[in-house]
């Protein structure tokens, strides 16, 4: 009896993937695990395996393809050994309006808030009925009114979604081929992902930064001092995890930079756990993974995992696990040059550290003109959360840690 292997839901409100390679052909026989097709979604670019053993009777999608969960992928001729909930999709979809509580994400019932969207007036379109976030955009740009006049080409392909902050539509762009030759690049999933969000974040948040500086100088000759007997040990030790640890630490002094907003409801969720994310530049774009339970981590060991979870994103090799959960996040541009940089919060987190690189400037010190190697650092945080003279004191308790590095070393 066939079987249909349709795109599982991937948690924390991912609606769709991007097809990147089919791994298998029409006719293979598999077996129950076997990498069925490596997608890119909001997240990450991941491996599909496949839930049950059998012949591939058809393969529903190619690369260069998005598809929503629920979207069948492929179809076996028979199979064995399937998991629970991986067969075909269920029953068709009922209007979300249908009675009972509206099948929707968190994410999504919030985006519905902020657009003054009601969940009720909506037929979802993903699994089951469920109301997805392109459900409630359409439904927001529905509600508003339109201007007349003739429709203005904007060379976007048919059924892509605009790269435009909530509740706000581009004008028409002008024809630049009339002053010279032009060029249409396609932008991938992952770069579009990052351009919305990046919009949605400047969009829904008040950007403050606060500007300071950590004088390194004890930090340098720590690092310098043990990077040979760290590197014998497996480990590659850098600023980096010096810095993370330092931020975890201030954020049990101060939690709530460690928290996300609830505007709809009026509340602050203080988280009870640190994960941070740390920006890592890629070929494909900006990625950020989470490391676990910083502040309870050795920096040693924050070195260790923080080594091996850049190496898995650059590889693409990154789980869906590897990449949520995040709290806070710490960017580093300091290898790239630059004095500093004023970095857009990860939505729906309220805080992010920016790092620039380290120089050796003069600095008076007990009335002696001497050189010292300055850090800047720039914390961009949700003003609807913290007033001016908050972010300068969480950002000096990061200070005051990076400029006393032993005791940070002696922290688990």
């Amino acid at each position: 009896m066939p079987r249909a292997f349709a795109l599982p839901d991937l948690g924390e409100g991912l609606t769709e993937a991007q097809i990147v390679r089919v791994l298998v052909r029409e006719g293979d026989v598999i077996g129950e695990d076997t990498p069925l097709l490596e997608v890119e979604t909001d997240k990450a670019q991941v491996e599909i395996p496949s839930p049950l053993a059998g012949r591939v009777e058809k393969i529903h999608v190619e690369p260069g393809q998005t598809v929503k969960v629920g979207e069948v992928l492929v179809t076996f001729a028979d199979g064995a050994g399937a998991r629970p909930g991986a067969a075909a999709p269920g029953p068709p979809a009922r209007p979300a309006a249908a009675g009972g509580p509206v099948p929707a994400a968190p994410a999504t019932r919030r985006l519905a808030r902020e657009l003054g969207v009601d969940l009720r007036a909506i037929e979802g379109t993903g699994p089951g009925g469920r109301v997805t976030d392109a459900d409630v955009r359409g439904a927001g740009r529905a509600a508003r009114p339109q201007v007349e006049g003739p429709p203005a080409a904007s060379g976007r392909p048919a059924g892509a979604r605009p790269l435009a902050p909530v509740g706000l539509e581009p004008p028409a762009l002008p024809r630049f081929e009339q002053w010279g030759p032009i060029e249409r690049l396609p932008l991938s999933h992952l770069r579009r992902t990052i351009a919305e969000r990046m919009a949605l974040s400047a969009a829904l948040v008040p950007h403050v930064t606060h500007f300071d500086r950590a004088d390194i100088t004890d930090l340098d000759q720590v690092l310098r001092r043990t990077v040979e007997p760290a590197r014998g040990r497996g480990v590659t030790l850098t600023l980096t995890g010096f810095l993370l640890k330092a931020a975890a630490l201030a954020l049990r002094e101060h939690p709530h930079f460690n928290a996300s907003l609830d505007p709809g409801a009026g509340e602050l969720i203080v988280k009870g756990y640190c994960h941070l994310g740390v920006a890592v530049a890629t070929d494909r774009g900006l990625i950020v993974p989470v490391l676990r339970d910083v502040d309870r981590k050795p920096v040693l060991e924050l070195a260790r995992e923080l080594g091996a979870l850049a190496q898995r994103v650059r590889d693409g090799k990154a789980t869906l696990d590897d990449l949520r959960g995040g709290t806070f996040t710490v960017t580093n541009i300091g290898a790239l040059g630059g004095t500093g940089a004023i970095p857009i919060i990860n939505y729906p987190e309220v805080a992010i550290l920016g790092v620039a690189r380290a120089r050796e400037e003069p600095v008076v010190r007990d009335g002696h003109v001497v050189p010292r190697l300055l850090l800047p650092l720039s914390l961009t945080f949700d003003h609807r959360v913290a007033d001016g003279a908050d972010g300068a004191r969480f950002a000096a308790d990061i200070v005051r840690r990076l400029e006393h590095p032993d005791q940070l070393l002696l922290e688990l």
